[in-house]
């Protein structure tokens, strides 16, 4: 086997080496951006036509650049976000992978074409990110050279968006997880002081728990605020008066 033939074995053991990586930045309980920044830096050290990469985000509000691996390829996709229209965004919203040069971008994106050839980029690809049918973004491969980025490239670029929609994933059910438990959470204190509460108007004024509960819930529907200040007012009104 020449070289050459070695050359997708090698580059595929370095992208299966870089996504360890980023499910490590995951598991030591990082940012979903610094999961997002770890796979842009991946990308760019393991495809080999990609001298620089950034990440898309795209929600309700519009586009915007999560990560990047250089700040002078920054201005390349917020072109594309003020015009509304460029490579990037078409991966988007076509969900296909997207290969541009500023050669034939001219005509058809000129904002991204003028911001790319300031940039020194001359080729350009960009892959859309989807996650349970849902559409975040985009992955995006630069490179000074108009060559740039063959099929073998693409399917390295399919493997890191997989990858991204992986680490999405998995940071939202984390997050939601943190959500629930902190809600849990907050539920007990407010019970504790509920019942606190309750303790203190059963011994202030001799009336049994659903007297003292009633009193609270009528105080609260009066002044419009939620049971747990009620409790957590009066229980600090005794506080001061002792």
């Amino acid at each position: 086997m020449s070289i050459d033939e070695h050359v997708p074995a090698v580059m595929l053991d370095e992208a299966s080496e870089a996504l360890e990586e980023l499910a490590g930045v995951l598991a030591d309980g990082q940012t979903l951006r610094d999961a997002l920044q770890q796979l842009a830096e991946s990308a760019c050290r393991v495809i080999p036509d990609a001298e620089n990469v950034s990440v898309t985000a795209v929600d309700p509000d519009g586009a915007s650049t999560v990560a990047a691996t250089d700040d002078k390829v920054l201005a390349i996709d917020a072109d594309q976000y003020a015009a509304g229209d460029g490579p990037c965004l078409e991966a988007a919203t076509t969900q296909r992978p997207v290969r541009a040069t500023v050669t034939d971008g001219r005509e058809k994106w000129p904002e991204f074409a003028a911001a790319a050839e300031r940039a020194g980029v001359v080729a350009y690809l960009s892959a859309p990110i989807v996650v349970e049918d849902e559409l975040l973004g985009s992955l995006n491969l630069y490179s000074s050279h108009e060559r740039a980025f063959d099929p073998f490239d693409e399917a390295l670029l399919r493997l890191f968006v997989t990858a991204a929609s992986t680490a999405i994933t998995g940071f939202r059910r984390y997050e939601r997880s943190r959500r629930l438990i902190e809600h849990l959470h907050r539920a007990l204190e407010s019970r504790a002081e509920i019942d606190q509460a309750k303790g203190v108007l059963m011994a202030a004024h001799g009336v049994d728990a659903e007297e003292a509960f009633s009193r609270l819930v009528t105080e609260s529907q009066e002044r419009n605020t939620k049971l747990r200040e009620v409790a957590r007012n009066l229980l600090a009104s005794v506080r001061r008066r002792s």
